[in-house]
């Protein structure tokens, strides 16, 4: 080994002891005689001094080293001067005083400065992703990445899971984004497709006898890129049979209430985590995603605000739309300004706009408005007496700000529900050391694909409906609830799952309703058909995202490209490797493909 111990491991008690070091120059500073260096390992940094009448050769060479050179440099340990220590790291009370030095490499002029902690334009990190790594920002994230990750294989391990790899190559099979197909060389003309999710191989476990199934999986979806979600990301994939969703939901709660307690302990979460039907967050908060660190609940308004009569609200309720409101506290002496921002928000969002009702805070009581106490663009066309009304409803007081938006139901929904995170954003309600989990249940089993006319499964077609509601398939499938549960957290999905069909009847009339042909079900789903036939046991599962997860537990993390070693640009580029990449005409020979000049 070059090391006798690392930069960050030296402490005080290491006094006195000659020990030898390898790392990086992360910064050096000349004082007119001694040179320091601050010498930085996986572990940490470490001061190292070279002191010109100890041993002057040394120092001769150490007035040559640059930002990010890789040393070599034996010394002896000693605590520092007194009133020279440094609090902020954790070897700030010692230095090493070099006795010996070697340089093992140098280094150009990095593009970027590794211990500078300013801001650098993601596209350059990322195209010396090699280098972003070294930042302690990055160097802390991916090590608690592997920390979160080995918690979790030993929490599963020691409740009797056994964790399978399964297959990346698969086949192309409907999971709701499209697949990414690589061809096949010895079978001309024919594609294996990369696994959106191993959720027939994890199914067919299940059968194979194996109750409780684990994977860190690596998943590929060729979906449209943002923040939160990447081509590839990295799930964990639960499967275990003889249970219903509350055993796994009550699994995935103590795991992730244990990672907080045990591992990220800045952050605060509860034990047990409240479980939310999915109609009642959609009326609360207008998204199934609800980030539950405040309340600022959204409230139906449409009957009272059509008793109005003011056309620019009623027309929506005409073509079948509804009215929301959102009362922000406090917020009633907003400028102008700040509410046309809140206007030109809704409209960047698709929403045709936003109207306000200020109430004074002069009025002391909501009984006591009168119009002096009301700013509103529709106040000329309303009475007090309709004002306090809407007030009333939405539970709002002098000094709060009520917003209403009016249209379809999906779209108001949609809008004022990112109204709501603006407004708490703007109210400093989002703190992000408080993880506020909690899990929707009870999602429509289908959903109406108004483009195509059709039915389409809400999350997969292997979800299996509540058994009470079969009967409502040919009479009235958008009633039907699905035995699925997602865990949501701070506004963010954090995992899905579901109790699944084990009866090949019951799946075949689900593909049946969905529009699939007999010869499509063999087709497509041959396999985990043919294996429900052969004693399939009642099974279910949920597949939480790593990435996600691991955004909410670091405070440097503003995207999961930050989590992530070497993730791809929004665009879906890799400024590293330069990919997505041509290939030669020979490899294209060889698999049988050829490309269109138009492409």
């Amino acid at each position: 080994m070059f090391k006798t111990i690392s930069c960050g491991d030296i402490n005080r008690s290491h006094s006195g002891e000659t020990v030898q070091l390898a790392g990086w120059v992360h910064r050096r500073r000349d004082h007119g005689g001694l040179i320091f260096i601050d010498l930085r390992d996986t572990t940490g940094i470490v001061q190292v001094v070279f002191d010109p009448l100890e041993t002057p050769g040394v120092h001769k060479i150490a007035e040559t080293f640059r930002s990010e050179w890789v040393l070599l440099v034996g010394g002896n340990v000693s605590l520092r001067p007194e009133g020279s220590g440094n609090p902020n790291i954790s070897t700030g009370e010692i230095e090493v005083r070099a006795t010996t030095v070697e340089i093992l490499n140098q280094s150009k002029t990095p593009p970027f400065e590794i211990a500078d902690e300013s801001t650098i334009d993601e596209l350059l990190r990322m195209q010396y992703r090699y280098l972003d790594l070294r930042t302690k920002k990055m160097h802390d994230n991916i090590k608690l990445r592997h920390k979160v990750v080995k918690y979790i294989r030993d929490f599963l391990d020691s409740r009797a899971f056994i964790e399978i790899e399964t297959p990346i190559l698969t086949k192309s099979t409907p999971e709701g984004a499209r697949d990414f197909l690589v061809p096949s060389r010895l079978n001309p003309g024919t594609f294996y497709a990369l696994p959106q999710s191993p959720q027939q191989l994890k199914q067919l476990l299940m059968v194979s006898g194996f109750e409780r199934y684990f994977q860190i999986a690596h998943c590929f979806r060729d979906e449209d890129l943002r923040g939160d979600r990447q081509y590839e990301h990295t799930q964990l994939d639960i499967e275990m049979s003889f249970v219903d969703e509350n055993d796994v939901m009550e699994l995935v709660e103590t795991l992730y209430s244990s990672i907080v307690k045990d591992i990220a302990v800045d952050r605060i979460a509860s034990d047990k985590f409240p479980r939310l039907k999915y109609d009642e967050v959609m009326e609360k908060y207008g998204t199934d995603k609800p980030d539950l660190r405040y309340e600022l609940e959204l409230v139906t308004l449409t009957d009272v605000i059509y008793k109005t009569g003011i056309r620019i609200l009623t027309a929506a309720i005409d073509n079948g739309g509804i009215v929301k409101g959102l009362v922000a506290p406090g917020c009633a002496e907003y400028s102008r300004k700040d509410l046309d921002s809140l206007v030109s928000f809704v409209q960047t969002r698709g929403g045709e706009g936003l109207v306000y009702i200020a109430l004074d805070k002069k009025a002391g009581d909501i009984k006591n408005l009168e119009m002096e106490h009301i700013r509103s663009p529709i106040s000329r066309h309303l009475t007090t007496e309709q004002i306090i009304e809407i007030a009333k409803r939405a539970d709002a007081n002098p000094g709060d700000l009520i917003l209403l938006a009016a249209g379809p139901a999906k779209l108001i929904n949609t809008v004022m529900s990112q109204v709501r995170q603006e407004i708490a954003d703007r109210l400093g309600l989002t703190n992000p050391k408080n993880l506020a989990f909690a899990f929707v249940t009870d999602f429509p089993l289908f959903e109406w694909d108004e483009d195509g006319n059709h039915w389409e499964a809400s999350h997969h077609l292997f979800t299996s409906p509540w058994e009470e509601h079969w009967g409502l398939l040919d009479q009235d499938p958008g009633k039907m609830k699905a035995r699925h549960y997602d865990l949501v957290c701070n506004g963010m999905e954090l995992a899905s799952g579901s109790i699944r069909i084990h009866n090949r009847q019951k799946q075949e009339r689900i593909m049946e309703f969905l529009g699939y042909t007999k010869h499509q079900m063999e087709d497509r789903f041959g396999q985990i058909l043919g294996a429900l036939e052969f004693g399939a046991p009642p099974h279910g599962g949920i597949a939480p995202g790593i990435d996600r997860f691991m955004t909410l537990l670091t405070d440097h993390a503003e995207s999961i490209r930050d989590v992530i070693a070497f993730p791809k640009t929004q665009s879906g580029a890799d400024p590293l490797f330069n990919t997505p990449s041509s290939v030669t005409p020979e490899q294209l020979k060889e698999l049988h493909i050829k490309v269109s000049e138009n492409s």
